[in-house]
């Protein structure tokens, strides 16, 4: 593991400690501190439309992550080129503002080219919040069959002999071959997609597979997980636990949880298998007790300075998303309580208000912290993220309507 430059290292840490000085593991502030009702977090989707609707006529291609508050762009799409027209979806949910309409197809349309190369896996980020939705709330035909042909590349992907998805790396090449990581639970709905859309089992089935392999080997006792897990390619055979986003193999990388919080209460939904249901709740409820008295989550959970060390909002935007969904299909409130806690926090701590630079909804994100690329910044997965778990509070009946709920 690279070490971090002590300069950076202390004023980050310094930061942090600044501001949860009184932080403690064991989620004991979580009980204290009183449930935010609804109402308390309408101002802040009012405050995200709004910057969406500011931001929206400038941006052509597709947002990566803010450089001195400003968007940097990646022409393609990148991984992330899904979020820019989906956090577009949801500004036209709340607002029912034509205008957001039109960006977002035009947003998803100049992803097009992207759906006929599954280079990696993550197909799922890119078409599901844009052309998934597109067709849902359009019912043009282009939306769907672009989308199954995303899905068609992605279980082009899929390890027979491991039963995973290759996450990195073009086929028939050795790098990577054998490699998963935990963020592909959150592609594998486009792949229940598709099965229902063409009745194909083929697509869930290898949905399932993947799950059932990074239920048996990423998720440890104690509900935590690694970012990496690697197999042989060859034969399938498990080689162990591995990392690049996290701080080591046997840490846990907070958005990594937060990915597997909400992948796998998808998959049951998708499934109604109870042992995916199980392990949602074992992996929320491990994440529910690392967090600190603001709610908003370190970026990983057992980095050495944890969890006095920087933050990772778009972890808690899509942890409170997954929380959200897990409450609903549980009838558990405490897991509804505690995404209402993290949107709170994220409210509070995290919004881009005191800037007037900021072209993004969310500060304190966290793309790379290992290669300090991307620390205390704004991404767009976590402004879609956010926006999302929003209109699940607020629009239930809407959100519902556009990712399938």
């Amino acid at each position: 593991m690279t070490e971090f430059s002590l300069s950076r290292r202390t004023l980050l840490t310094s930061a942090a400690v600044a501001a949860g000085a009184t932080a403690v593991t064991g989620g004991t502030a979580l009980a204290q501190e009183p449930v935010p009702g609804p109402e308390a977090l309408r101002a802040a989707l009012d405050y995200a439309v709004s910057k969406v609707r500011v931001t929206g006529p400038a941006i052509t291609t597709f947002p990566e992550i803010t450089r001195a508050e400003k968007w940097t762009y990646v022409a393609d799409g990148g991984w992330v080129g899904g979020f820019w027209p989906g956090t577009l979806w949801m500004a036209y949910l709340d607002t029912e503002d034509e205008q957001f309409k039109q960006w977002a197809l035009a947003a998803a349309e100049r992803l097009s080219p992207r759906k006929d190369v599954a280079r990696d896996h993550d197909m799922g980020f890119l078409f599901y919040p844009s052309w998934v939705t597109a067709w849902r709330l359009t019912g043009e035909a282009k939306w769907r069959d672009g989308a199954i042909k995303a899905a068609d590349g992605l279980i082009g992907r899929y390890n027979t002999a491991g039963r995973f998805i290759r996450a990195w790396g073009a086929l028939g090449t050795p790098n990577d071959a054998g490699r998963s990581i935990i963020d592909t639970m959150m592609n594998l709905d486009l792949l229940a997609f598709a099965g229902t859309e063409t009745g194909d089992r083929k697509y869930l089935d290898i949905a399932v597979a993947h799950a059932k392999s990074t239920q048996q080997n990423f998720v440890r006792a104690d509900g935590s997980t690694p970012h990496v897990f690697d197999y042989n390619p060859t034969t399938g055979a498990p080689i162990g636990p591995n990392t690049v986003q996290g701080y080591s193999p046997t840490s846990a990388w907070s958005r990594g949880q937060s990915w597997a919080i909400y992948g796998f209460t998808t998959i049951h939904r998708r499934t109604g298998d109870a042992s995916f249901l199980a392990t949602a709740r074992k992996l929320a409820d491990f994440a529910l007790g690392q967090l600190t008295p603001d709610n908003v989550p370190v970026w990983d959970y057992r980095a050495p300075q944890a969890p006095n060390d920087v933050k990772d909002s778009s972890a808690g935007a899509i942890m409170a998303a997954g929380l959200l969904d897990l409450a609903k299909v549980t009838g558990r409130t405490q897991y509804r309580d505690a995404a209402l806690r993290i949107l709170h926090g994220l409210t509070r701590d995290c919004l881009t208000k005191k800037s007037t630079r900021a072209e993004a909804v969310l500060a304190r994100g966290t793309r790379n912290r290992p290669s300090e690329d991307g620390v205390e910044v704004s991404l767009p997965y976590g402004d879609y993220y956010f926006m999302e778990a929003l209109l699940r509070v607020l629009k239930p009946t809407e959100i519902s309507r556009a990712i399938g709920l």
